[in-house]
């Protein structure tokens, strides 16, 4: 099945306030929207709750990936009560440590798994190897019917979304449904 534009973007507006500003409440007038009094975050927090109950699945799966490859799990703030919008982790290649890791180093390979619908995302620098597809068919084994998001589709802006470190107009549809962790590697 062929994901649609229209289709992500209503998964968005879901979970995420058109046009409603990311502030605290002691930052906000009276009677205006606070972001977190929203149906939408409301409905973030479901889900972020939903993906602690199901966490099990996702470290099996890790641990399972954790026998083939360098891996870090980034979904552990959601595990400790955080409102991610997925599971992430980030795969680590041989090169990527060589000499030896710095404080600039940066994973070669990312990928998420939505908490807020059938969606998952592999971002790569785009190395020639098999593991972008090894990572692909371990989560469509974990995660029936879960289907990738095309770069024409997640890069896209989302302009009247904001989130607590993304201002209007630059979170993607990726950060929306997975995180900013999806900003976590650079591809070349």
């Amino acid at each position: 099945m062929k994901i649609t534009r229209s289709e992500l973007l209503d998964v968005v507006y879901r979970f995420y306030p058109r046009g409603v500003r990311n502030f605290e409440r002691i930052h906000v007038p009276p009677n205006e929207p606070v972001y977190e009094d929203t149906e939408e975050h409301r409905r973030l927090v479901e889900a972020a709750n939903r993906g602690r109950a199901e966490y099990p699945t996702w470290e099996a799966m890790i641990h399972r990936m954790y026998e083939r490859y360098r891996l870090q799990n980034e979904s552990l703030n959601l595990f400790a009560g955080g409102v991610d919008p997925a599971y992430s982790a980030r795969v680590y290649r041989p090169r990527d440590l060589e000499p030896a890791p710095s404080l600039s180093s940066r994973a070669s390979l990312s990928f998420h798994v939505s908490l807020l619908g059938p969606y998952y995302g592999i971002h790569s620098r785009g190395e020639p190897d098999e593991i972008p597809a090894a990572v692909a068919e371990e989560i469509e084994a974990t995660y029936p019917g879960y289907q990738t998001i095309p770069p024409e589709l997640g890069n896209e802006v989302v302009p009247d979304v904001e989130m607590d470190w993304a201002l209007m107009g630059e979170a993607t549809i990726y950060v929306c449904l997975f995180s900013r962790v999806w900003t976590w590697v650079d591809p070349v």
